[in-house]
């Protein structure tokens, strides 16, 4: 979140767009479909950067919207107010969703989290076990809550252990840098900004490395959407996958467009892309296929769940098979 997780923008603000320019569908009369999504920079989230710079979806008819939000846990209500068509989000955000009535459906996995989420702590702090006591900054009901519930659980604790610290990820790297913080858990690109603050004075203690699979980011719909824009929906998917074929045929200018979104350069921005694993179109269906891997989304699901329900976020464990829709993925894997 890989996710994941919850992502930010330094700079730009709720709603700002990345594009604002109108395409129409090839061969056509009649203007494009469109789509306004919800999101957050994150390097996980490459491949619809690049897309949208190089007018891939313009292909598929679709003439996409990119709204930037400092707040990931704003998007699903946006989502629900219809200011957002969809949103890019993480998975443990989709099943507190649906365990709370919403018909909120992934049509896409977009990418694991690999280290790009992250618990980041000052010298004096060793291992999780050090926790017990400290303030631990993190955003409430978000990927980096869940990444460190996790951790906590692994290691024999609970929120209790600790003095949580109510801050969004952009705000951690500040607090830490003035001492006002030991800990925090956050994400690329605030993991680099805070490992390279104080000559090597922050360390990374946990990260989404040591749970494989449980931060998903996902394309996510509501179920009227999907039935009113199903042929948008499968242009976004087929404009993600260009822009995954681009960034691998042209990493270079890829590297550069990737990094001006992020605000770093080519060179770190391939760096915190390290931390994120896209997916596929050949592996996507893995993660709607029932199992007990962490990579589908009923293995995932389910400690995802159980942290959540052990925490008071959900009142009870939703059916994984309503947190998702593969008709788009199945479709085009044909």
């Amino acid at each position: 979140m890989t996710a994941p997780l919850f992502r930010t923008l330094h700079k730009t603000l709720l709603g700002a767009a990345l594009v604002a320019t109108t395409v129409f569908a090839p061969l056509a009369t009649q203007a494009a479909e469109k789509l306004k999504i919800g999101t957050v920079v994150w390097a996980g989230y490459g491949p619809f950067y690049v897309a949208d710079k190089k007018d891939l979806f313009k292909p598929h008819g679709l003439d996409l919207d990119l709204q930037f939000f400092n707040d990931p846990a704003l998007i699903p209500t946006a989502m629900l107010s219809r200011a957002l068509d969809g949103g890019m989000l993480t998975y443990d955000q989709v099943v507190a969703s649906v365990a709370k009535g919403l018909k909120h459906r992934v049509v896409m996995p977009i990418d694991f989290s690999n280290g790009g989420d992250a618990i980041v702590a000052d010298a004096s702090i060793n291992s999780v076990a050090d926790f017990k006591g400290k303030k631990v900054g993190y955003n409430p009901l978000s990927p980096s809550d869940f990444l460190l519930a996790y951790a906590l659980q692994q290691n024999g604790m609970t929120e209790k252990d600790i003095q949580p610290v109510n801050m969004t990820p952009e705000g951690i790297p500040g607090a830490m840098a003035s001492g006002n913080l030991p800990i925090g858990v956050t994400y690329e690109p605030n993991v680099s900004q805070i490992r390279s603050m104080g000559d090597g004075k922050f360390k990374v203690v946990y990260s989404s490395k040591d749970a494989p699979g449980l931060i998903t980011d996902v394309l996510v719909f509501d179920e009227a959407v999907i039935a009113k824009k199903p042929a948008a929906i499968k242009a976004m998917i087929q404009g993600y996958l260009d822009g995954l074929a681009y960034m691998q045929e042209h990493p270079e200018e890829s590297a550069e467009i990737i990094g001006e979104v992020l605000g770093v350069s080519a060179e770190e921005a391939t760096e915190q892309m390290s931390g994120a694993y896209n997916i596929p179109l050949a592996e996507m269906n893995k993660s709607f296929t029932p199992g007990e891997d962490t990579h589908s989304f009923h293995g995932s699901g389910a400690i995802i769940a159980k942290l959540l329900m052990d925490n008071g976020q959900i009142p009870s464990i939703p059916d994984f098979s309503n947190t998702y829709d593969a008709q788009f993925t199945e479709a085009l894997a044909k």
